[in-house]
């Protein structure tokens, strides 16, 4: 057997002007409409919501995070409860990352080596190491569907010598993974690296490309670059990829990140931005973000957003959310997530549907015009 047969990636319809394309893929645990956004559920929990709350905002799919998962509960205990869909008892699709994004960014707490990289648990100072072989065994255990592969992710700045030698060590890291990667019924993501350098990010492309996998992603974005570099990264990267299989923009999660990406190609984005903005009070609307706690919706009995339909519209006004956050009420922070991921979401199956419609670059350009104001 190989992955083929528990994955597959079927293109519905691609945009006539751009990059953009509207999909479906299968996995074990369910079909995924693409483009997709995915909930982050860094400790095997979206934060602040139910699994019930997170299926209601549409949810199709959503991502743990292994470096936590192995501190915290540990791997061996989440694999006897059935794996994170039993632990969970959530049982749609699940797309777990390396944990090499955490441990590159404990900067004073770690050592990268060419076997893998050494590090100290932040909270309690216990000492860890992490090579390819052990991410692949710690994310068999979680059990998701879709396991990412153990790269290096260089931050923004770096000079050209530290991210070549981060693509060195990726690029020697995802043969290892692949190498050690024997279950079928995880499907394997390659990941792009190369920092902020064109002919890197080519180089990465064309590597990963080389490796039959279910889908691809692109990583080492969103680690403080300026949007302009984010873009033009998307841009080059993605058709460099595969064009039959799904293209994944790793940590991306804005509603202009989501246009720009569709446009570019991009199939699969993840951030824990609308939960974390939610828990700071800040909202998504199609007129831009908003700040609840400001004194402007003190007296406001609308919804969050009039164009959405999630739970927190419905149900409740900006007033007596803002009332909620306003008192220190969890409440608050429950509302104002559900409604961003629920807007996210949302977002990508209206520019599913536009691509799918043939009107994707007229929709994706109003929507952009509106997000400015």
């Amino acid at each position: 057997m190989s992955y083929s047969d528990y994955f597959n990636f079927e293109i519905i319809k691609a945009s006539a002007n751009s990059s953009a394309r509207a999909g479906l893929f299968s996995t074990p645990h369910g079909q995924i409409e693409t483009p997709i956004f995915m909930p982050v559920g860094t400790n095997s929990s979206v934060k602040m919501l139910t699994n019930d709350q997170i299926l209601a905002t549409g949810a199709q799919i959503i991502l743990a995070n292994s470096y936590h998962m192995y501190l915290r509960a540990g791997t061996k205990r989440v694999k006897m409860a059935g794996g994170l869909h039993g632990w969970m008892n959530f049982h749609k699709p699940i797309l777990t990352d390396s944990g090499g994004f955490q441990v590159f960014s404990l900067s004073k707490l770690r050592k990268i080596t060419q076997d893998g990289v050494y590090f100290q648990d932040p909270k309690n100072g216990s000492k860890h190491f992490i090579s390819p072989e052990i991410s692949m065994q710690i994310q068999e255990d979680l059990g998701a569907d879709i396991i990412m592969a153990f790269d290096e992710c260089a931050p923004y700045p770096c000079d050209y010598k530290q991210a070549r030698s981060a693509l060195d060590k990726t690029k020697k890291w995802l043969e290892r993974c692949f190498e050690a990667h024997k279950n079928h019924n995880q499907a394997l993501f390659p990941i792009v690296q190369g920092a902020f350098f064109d002919d890197l990010r080519k180089e990465s492309a064309e590597f990963v490309s080389k490796f039959e996998a279910a889908g691809y992603a692109i990583g080492g974005v969103s680690v403080g670059e300026p949007t302009d570099i984010k873009n033009q990264i998307t841009e080059i990267t993605a058709p460099l990829l595969p064009f039959n299989k799904p293209r994944y923009l790793m940590g991306v999660g804005t509603p202009i990140d989501l246009i720009n990406g569709i446009k570019y190609g991009i199939d699969m984005f993840d951030c824990v931005l609308p939960t974390r903005n939610a828990r700071h009070g800040t909202f998504f609307t199609y007129q831009g973000n908003k700040i609840i706690k400001n004194k402007q919706f003190e007296d406001d009995f609308t919804p969050l957003d009039e164009k959405c339909n999630c739970y927190a519209c419905r149900n409740h006004t900006k007033a007596y959310i803002r009332h909620l956050y306003k008192t220190q009420e969890a409440t608050a922070a429950t509302l104002l997530s559900i409604h961003n991921i629920h807007f996210l979401i949302k977002l990508a199956k209206d520019l599913r549907n536009s691509i799918i419609n043939g009107n994707f670059e007229q929709y994706s350009n109003e929507l952009i015009e509106n997000f400015g104001n």
